[in-house]
């Protein structure tokens, strides 16, 4: 089955979801290999957020939720 949006062939789901509706995946979702700006590009999709139609707005805040759950947790040593 294609993908296609606007006239553009979607390859991945992601892709698919980039073209549908205009956000960037891994604005809100993130990138496997993030290290430290990961504070400035929550930020910034928060920022995005607050602009984006409703149901763009909905997949956003799924991604956000869903990168949450993804990463590992940091243990801290009690001080």
């Amino acid at each position: 089955m294609r993908l296609i949006v606007a006239g553009q062939e979607a390859a991945t789901a992601s892709e698919f979801a980039e073209l549908a509706f205009g956000i960037d995946v891994e604005l809100f979702a993130g990138a496997d290999d993030e290290t430290t700006d990961t504070v400035v590009r929550l930020d910034v999709a928060r920022d995005v957020l607050h602009d984006l139609a409703p149901e763009p707005a909905r997949y956003a805040k799924a991604l956000m939720r869903t990168a949450e759950r993804r990463r590992p947790l940091g243990w801290k040593a009690a001080a």
